[in-house]
Parts: C-alpha cells; structure tokens; sequence
C-alpha cells in the first residue's frame, strides 16, 4: 500500500473514533486531516500511524496516538491568535496540528535530535508559525511574555505552579499529575488571577518529567 492511500484510509478510520467520542470539531478535524502522521514517524512504524496505540520514536522516547492529540487539543480549545506553549516536543505532531489552529506555537524539548527532526518536518509542512527549542521543559522560557495555552506531555509530581506566570489571564494549562499509583491525570488548569482553577480529566500515558538537557542526544 503507498504512503497515500495509507494515510487517507488511516485518517478515515481516526475520523470515525474522533466521531463516536463526539469530537466532530471541523476546525480540528481539518488540522488532523491536513497534518500527515506518516511525516512524523519512522517508515518502521508507518502501518501504526494511525492506530490507538503509543509508538516507538528517537531517543527512547515514543509518540501519543492520533486519537489522544485529538483529546489534547480539544481540551485545550485554542482559538485563532492564541499564543501556545507546547512542553516537550517529541515527535512534533501535537504541535503541528496546534499551529494550525493558533496564531503562533512554541515547542521545547531536552533532546537536540527531536528538535532537529520535528524542525525538518514542520519545514517540509510549511509551518513557519512553529518556534523550536532544545530547553529544560519544567523551567519554562524565559523571555517570550505569556502563553494564552500550555500543553505538557511529561508528567508534573505536583501542581506546575512555576507556569502562572507563563499564562494570560484566563489562559489554560494542560497538566500531567502523577498520582500514588504511579500512572498520570491530566489535568485542566485555568488562571483566575494568580491561581489556578483546577479540572481533572483522563488518564494520559506520559511518564516523568526529566530535568535538565540531554547530554549526548
């Protein structure tokens, strides 16, 4: 099967999840359609590109399902002009579909090669509105004024406080929380004044946030 039929008959089957989980946003919808997954996946994995299932990607890392981006995003309801934060980079797949959505997304990780690889990626897409940077993702960044959306894929051993002050009143964060049992809630939180307002949502597979930069990847 070549890469194109495979990616209109992934998406296809991605569509009727999305459908019978009521996620039937056209903005949305459109973004998954127009962000091929198979670009952002080894030609190893390229027959799981669209199942519901984590996939293998560099630096021992792995990428979320199409189905959970979609959840992620959702959650997050960006709007246009909205300013994004994505909190480790991964594949660079959740912040493709975001930048079709939102004014401008920056997306950080600890490790240079995922960086390099999503940078190439978003280029091929012609995403110019995605920033990039190899960073510390639980020290935030520095100098770039307030996100209006923050979404992290590592998981916090806490509240994320540190990130108030990263978000526009009003704006929202979403949260991996690691509970006593060791898996992770992700977690809604929207700024009111200089607190968060919190709202639970499901169980997300992402695993410790990992201070610090890489030191050889």
């Amino acid at each position: 099967m070549n890469v194109r039929l495979a990616e209109k008959e992934g998406f296809a089957s991605l569509f009727l999840r999305l459908r019978a989980e009521g996620l039937a946003d056209k903005a949305l919808l459109t973004a998954l359609e127009l962000t091929p997954r198979t670009v952002f996946l080894s030609a190893a994995y390229a027959d799981a590109a669209y199942q519901d299932r984590l996939v293998p990607i560099d630096c021992g890392g792995f990428a979320e399902s199409a189905d959970l981006v979609a959840r992620l995003i959702t959650a997050l309801m960006i709007e246009p002009g909205h300013r994004v934060l994505d909190l480790g980079t991964g594949s660079g797949f959740l912040a493709a579909v975001a930048a079709r959505l939102a004014e401008r997304v920056m997306t950080i990780d600890r490790y240079k090669t995922l960086v390099q690889l999503a940078q190439q990626r978003f280029a091929h897409l012609g995403l110019g509105n995605i920033v990039s940077r190899q960073a510390d993702g639980l020290k935030g960044v520095n100098g770039e004024g307030n996100f209006d959306r923050i979404v992290a894929t590592c998981a916090f051993d806490g509240m994320p406080r540190q990130f108030v002050d990263h978000l526009a009143s009003g704006g929202v964060m979403l949260a991996p929380i690691l509970q006593e049992s060791g898996r992770a809630q992700m977690v809604r939180l929207t700024k009111i004044g200089s607190r968060f307002e919190r709202e639970d949502l499901f169980e997300v597979p992402y695993k410790a946030f990992i201070p610090g930069l890489a030191a050889a990847l």
